[in-house]
């Protein structure tokens, strides 16, 4: 028996969250990167305070906190920003994922720890994990999703997509991909079989 770490990726609008909240449901513990990058640039905190200090008091609203869609108007349109953004919160992030990692490692022998990361590839955190799944939808359905869900324009949620690696690379890549194009309920089958799987291994 051992602490098995496994990867789950996927392209904005995929329903990655979706898929990691079965795997959890299953016996799976989370470990978050949208959860953590929340935490490090919270009110206060080092994470945001170099923000201010790349982005300026423009990307703060009127509490003080981060206005994250003032901050996303200015990534994703320019790769320059977007790599000093990274730059600074990468490592705050990256060593976070590890403590908690860590935490249920001593907790417990027998574990499977799924890191929930959007930016696996695109941060090279792949080689911090055994195996990587894969959410994935087309792309075409991804605009409508994106557009749909955030309220976009189609150039709004295009520029999002193309400030990631492209899901079809993403594919390639992975150790295993769960199609999450249909219905919820071939979704579930395929996590399923998928975490059969993981357990067996892990036993």
């Amino acid at each position: 028996m051992f602490v098995l770490v496994i990867g789950l990726t996927g392209g904005i609008a995929t329903g990655k969250s979706t898929v990691s909240k079965m795997f959890q449901e299953r016996g799976a513990k989370i470990i978050d990167a949208d959860q953590i990058a929340r935490l490090v640039v919270e009110p206060e905190t080092e994470g945001l305070q170099q923000v201010i200090a790349t982005f300026g008091v423009e990307v703060l609203d009127s509490k003080g906190q981060l206005n994250r869609r003032a901050l996303g108007d200015i990534i994703f349109h320019d790769p320059h920003a977007r790599q000093r953004l990274n730059a600074i919160l990468h490592p705050l992030i990256r060593a976070e994922m590890k403590r908690q990692t860590a935490e249920f490692q001593s907790e417990d022998t027998e574990e499977v720890i799924i890191w929930d990361v959007p930016l696996l590839f695109e941060s090279g955190l792949t080689q911090l994990v055994e195996k990587v799944i894969v959410v994935y939808i087309p792309e075409a359905l991804q605009i409508v999703r994106l557009m749909e869900r955030d309220q976009l324009t189609e150039l709004e949620a295009k520029a999002r997509l193309h400030a990631q690696l492209s899901i079809e690379e993403k594919k390639k890549m992975a150790d295993f991909v769960i199609d999450n194009s249909h219905l919820v309920f071939h979704t579930e089958r395929q996590v399923d079989k998928l975490w059969n799987y993981l357990a067996l291994k892990n036993g």
